[in-house]
């Protein structure tokens, strides 16, 4: 349980760097940020394998670079859902999308597949 928080709140600090560091996103307030961060994991857990699986052939021609478009598009739809959670357009989307997934696998590789088992506790 106390992965999946610390996944949450670190998909929550990408989601912020991302309104911060890209022109296009914007988040209202901390309850939409915590909000957004939550239907993100959600999203990426239901529908993203679906697209994934949908566009595997434009995956293998792009050698994986499609996937960003894939994360970009799951970053939209977030948006589209929760009032208070704007993007401007696609190139804000894969901006925050590419920012969101570094700042995921940094925090994952941090606290490990069973929690904090990098930091020591």
């Amino acid at each position: 349980m106390t992965g999946f928080i610390l996944r949450a709140v670190i998909a929550a600090f990408g989601l912020w760097l991302a309104s911060t560091w890209v022109d296009g996103i914007s988040i209202k307030d901390a309850p939409t940020l915590l909000l957004a961060a939550a239907l993100l994991g959600v999203v990426n857990a239901f529908v993203r394998p679906i697209a994934v699986v949908l566009t595997f052939p434009i995956m293998l021609v792009t050698l994986g670079l499609f996937l960003l478009v894939v994360n970009a598009a799951m970053l939209l739809l977030v948006a589209k859902i929760i009032p208070g959670f704007d993007i401007d357009g696609f190139w804000p989307a894969l901006w925050g999308a590419v920012i969101v997934s570094i700042t995921g696998w940094v925090g994952s590789w941090l606290i490990g597949p069973k929690g904090l088992e990098r930091l020591g506790r």
